[in-house]
């Protein structure tokens, strides 16, 4: 209850902060309203030749002022042409000049509330407001779950003892990991005052301090979207299962869509989050700096606005990479020792590691992918507000001139889209009935699809009113908006394609498996990557025609257009690991078919839905990506060439092509390491933990299995006596300790990357890293995300088809060949793929952040010593990772477990080594040295049994 409390009271604090802002601006706001309204009065004659006359609204100016930009339409100029007001022209135009003419016609009032004349709280009203409402939504929602029974009011307590271990796992892996992250954001935040403070010319300490706060305010909320989002999801979790068991009290039967309804709700909760934290902070962030800086001086303003999507984008790294080692570890160590080694089902209670797996599910899938999109959101915001101060000051584009009118679309179009999402949240329901895995996905995915689908349809509405009638941009921008949106649903429909057991690229995975699991990863890389051409011609398409309506501001607007409705489009997401861990506790739970026919199909949905998701988040990214990419161009300025012939950018190009392929590697290798260790312990468990009669857990799951083959599955039940707990605190303190260990390289490295490229060479070494990296991380983020989700539901189309469970031993090799493949995939998909998204969009905000210290670069090389300090961090970062702490590092982790002078009865007493090996020989420079001159060195489990 005490926590509850406290999370609603954060949610209030949000939902009335959100409001107070947004009444900040209400008077400006309507203020602008009445002002754009042009009095007809004005039009009908009279006022000409009378200059003491009064308009309506109070403002004092005359009629012949109507005739400025300033404050309405002016027939005589040409909008797209870039010219400014011309004195012949007013003379010229019959309208204008018989404006107050009794014999002129009368011109229709327009409503453009916004221009230039407006203030920060005027732009940033909408979106404060929005973020008001999300919060209020999520009031809605939390009062919406707490209605749905738990497991002990439909007669199944077992259920919520659960779930608590799962919540407990997640929350201690969130405090653990947010501990480390508190020392780099402190540490970050001062550096780059350091940075600043002696670099900036002007204002050098206060803005200093506006680029810190802003960065520490992004890092605080997007570490609160994923903890936010992660606290309802280990809720829920317990509560779908229960509304798909019925209650067992009075003998009401669950259901498929009361189960849809708890989970979709819980994953909306993660959706609104997410938009409602983004759009408000990113907002206060503005309206703060704006008041701090003025109003006028858009171009500071922007520079410290981009230190807030800094900060989330760092915090989202870690979060993914940390969250996708910690859930593929246990992933893999509980399919291969449970499925493959002992033949029992997924989530058999009998294998330690399944609590590890539904906690990694809640941190990884949950946690990780909402700081994800978090920083896509308001990356996309901020990209889309900094073009449109460099764009307006460009003639020849359809922004010229609009400087204000292109940030206010920005915050704008997600205002909108919050409440389009709301509206959208309640068309998400179903009447087909729970079939297991026999079930036609297609058919599900509309009871999701059909909230999404209305919810962009009411978007494309709102759009044109704040495009065209509210900012004034005409018909290309609003185009650029909608290509953005059905760019995003492209891909989520391309993706679901590859990644589907209904369609044909995943059986012929499944088909391979008659061969063995060789050619099931051949197969699975084949289709990964041949599913790369769809979606890049479907963002080649988007980033063409947008450039060619709106320039680089029509390519940012499009990015946030994709990103508008992300409250309900996350919310299909994050239901994903909710059902998963609602089948996970029916099966933990012992409860019967019935009730795993029903939670099998949410989570034979849910792996659908998160494979769209991730091909929807990596084709934001890009478009994000490629946003923030144009903005820093225009921050380090024109005067130097980005000729990709030129040696110095395309060694940029080749630097940054490499980048993604060194971040795969150290986040794979990392997987495969953790997971080693999770192998070792739960083959340990198996062989060592007995009960009071000295019946050992493999022993127990052995009598599982006969009993199964003879009763049938799911009918025998062990007396209490017979029963062989696992210990699964053990497996979640090894997931725990290797994610929070291994995420210190990747992510420190792709912060460290584009400051050495930046400073050591150039602005235009730095140009061709961040476009060979974003071209290369595209191409391997959709390639791993989709051969892993199609190898992921090759073995669940195993599953639907019942191999594991055949007679015939060739059928239950086959589907043993394509759990194999799944665990090959498991960190594709839910490891280094989606964290690749993260590491294009960080470094282009990086560079972003720090570009106004590169523009003073006439030259290449020419402050190469600043260069020097990110270096110097790098390769003394690299040198305590690797010889001293051996976590960089190519020992293997059961070297020590399966050396041949270790006694065999040593497995009998386990006992978990300091990282690094023994006391004193980290501390030993003889032996530090040794291992940096000739490598290896004696061989040491890092936290192995």
């Amino acid at each position: 209850r005490g926590e509850g409390a406290t999370m609603a009271r954060l949610k209030l604090f949000w939902a009335l902060g959100s409001l107070g802002l947004a009444a900040a601006g209400l008077g400006d706001f309507f203020g602008a309203l009445t002002h754009r309204i042009v009095p007809k009065e004005v039009f009908q004659g009279g006022c000409y030749d009378d200059h003491t006359w009064v308009s309506p609204d109070g403002q004092g100016y005359t009629c012949k002022d109507w005739a400025d930009d300033r404050y309405g339409p002016d027939p005589c100029r040409t909008h797209y042409s870039g010219q400014g007001y011309m004195p012949e022209l007013f003379k010229a135009c019959p309208l204008t000049c018989k404006l107050c003419a009794p014999e002129a016609p009368p011109v229709p009032r327009r409503l453009q509330l916004i221009d230039s004349t407006v203030s920060s709280k005027v732009i940033a009203t909408p979106a404060a407001l929005a973020a008001a409402i999300a919060f209020l939504f999520i009031g809605y929602l939390n009062v919406r779950i707490d209605a749905f029974p738990t497991g002990a009011e439909v007669g199944i307590p077992e259920v919520d003892v659960l779930s608590a271990k799962i919540k407990s796992g997640a929350r201690q892996f969130l405090e653990t990991e947010y501990s480390y992250l508190v020392v780099f954001v402190l540490g970050l935040a001062a550096a780059l005052f350091i940075l600043f403070y002696f670099t900036e010319e002007d204002d050098a300490l206060l803005t200093s301090f506006a680029i810190v706060l802003s960065f520490m305010m992004g890092a605080f909320l997007s570490a609160a979207a994923g903890w936010w989002g992660m606290m309802v999801a280990t809720d829920g979790n317990a509560k779908t299962t229960a509304a798909c068991a019925g209650d067992k009290t009075t003998g009401k039967r669950g259901s498929l869509n009361e189960g849809l309804k708890v989970a979709f709700s819980t994953g909306a909760v993660m959706g609104f989050a997410v938009v409602g934290l983004g759009l408000a902070g990113a907002s206060f962030t503005y309206v703060m700096l704006c008041i701090v800086f003025g109003d006028d001086d858009q171009d500071k303003v922007m520079q410290c606005l981009a230190g807030f999507g800094f900060g989330a984008s760092s915090i989202a790294l870690f979060a993914r990479v940390a969250g996708g080692i910690y859930t593929k570890a246990a992933d893999v160590g509980a399919d291969l020792v449970g499925k493959v080694e002992a033949g029992i089902d997924e989530d058999d209670p009998h294998n330690p590691a399944v609590i590890a797996d539904n906690v990694g599910d809640n941190v990884g899938d949950v946690a990780g992918m909402g700081a994800d999109l978090f920083e896509s959101y308001v990356g996309s915001i901020i990209a889309a507000a900094s073009l449109a101060i460099t764009q307006s000051t460009k003639d020849g584009n359809a922004l010229s001139g609009k400087a204000t009118e292109g940030v206010a679309l920005a915050f704008m179009l997600p205002a909108a889209g919050i409440i389009c999402s709301c509206v959208g949240f309640f068309a998400v329901q179903t009447d087909a009935q729970g079939q297991g895995w026999d079930v036609h996905l297609g058919t599900l995915m509309w009871a999701l699809e059909k909230g999404m689908y209305l919810a962009a349809l009411l978007f494309v509405g709102c759009a044109y009113v704040c495009t065209v009638s509210v900012c004034g941009l005409g018909l290309p921008i609003f185009a650029c908006v909608v290509i953005g949106l059905a760019s995003g649903l492209a891909i989520g429909k391309v993706t679901e394609y590859f990644t589907s057991f209904d369609f044909g690229p995943v059986k012929s995975i499944k088909d391979r498996g008659m061969t063995g699991p060789a050619t099931v990863v051949i197969q699975g890389l084949g289709v990964g990557m041949i599913s790369c051409v769809p979606p890049v011609l479907v963002l080649a398409v988007a980033i063409i025609s947008t450039s060619a309506l709106g320039g680089a501001y029509g390519v940012a607007i499009s990015a946030v257009g994709m990103l508008s409705t992300l409250g309900i489009t996350l919310a299909t997401d994050a239901y994903g690991p909710v059902a998963d861990n609602a089948g996970g506790l029916a099966e933990l739970a012992h409860l019967g078919k019935e009730v795993r026919d029903i939670t099998d199909s949410l989570d034979a949905l849910g792996n659908t839905t998160a494979a769209t998701g991730k091909g929807f988040a990596i084709g934001s990214a890009v478009l994000t990506a490629l946003s923030l990419l144009s903005a820093f161009k225009n921050k380090i300025g024109a005067e130097q060439t980005y000729d990709v012939g030129d040696p110095v950018v395309l060694s940029g190009v080749l630097t940054g092509a490499m980048l993604p392929y060194l971040f795969a590697a150290l986040t794979m290798i990392s997987v495969g390491k953790a997971a080693a260790e999770i192998i070792s312990e739960v083959r340990w468990q198996f062989k060592n933990i007995r009960n009071a009669k000295g019946i050992t857990l493999g022993e127990c799951i052995r009598t599982y299995k006969e009993k199964a083959e003879e009763l049938g599955e799911g009918v025998y039940r062990a007396a209490p006596e017979d029963e062989v707990e696992p210990d699964s605190d053990k497996c979640v303190a090894i997931s725990t300790r290797s994610s929070v260990r291994e995420m210190i390289a990747p992510g420190t490295y792709a912060v460290l990357a584009p400051l050495m490229g930046g400073f050591l060479v150039g602005p235009r070494f730095l140009m061709g890293l961040l476009a060979g990296a974003i071209t290369s991380g595209c191409m391997l983020a959709i390639m791993m995300a989709n051969a892993g989700g199609a190898w992921d539901n090759s073995k669940k189309l195993c599953e639907k088809l019942g191999l594991k469970k055949s007679k015939d031993p060739a059928r239950r090799e086959q589907q043993k060949a394509c759990v194999v493949g799944d665990t090959v995939g498991d960190p594709f998909k839910d490891t280094s793929g989606p964290a690749l998204n993260i590491l294009i969009k960080l470094m282009s905000m990086v560079s972003l952040t720090v570009a106004p210290l590169l523009a003073n670069f006439k030259e290449d090389y020419q402050y190469w010593y600043f260069g020097l300090i990110p270096t110097a961090v790098f390769i003394v970062l690299t040198i305590v990772l690797g010889p001293v702490l051996n976590i960089l590092t190519w020992d293997d982790p059961l070297a020590h477990f399966i050396s041949s002078d270790e006694p065999a009865s040593s497995s009998n007493s386990r006992g978990y080594s300091q990282i690094g090996g023994p006391p004193g020989r980290r501390n030993t420079v003889c032996k530090v040295l040794a291992r940096l001159l000739g490598g290896g060195g004696d061989r040491q489990a890092l936290i192995t049994p």
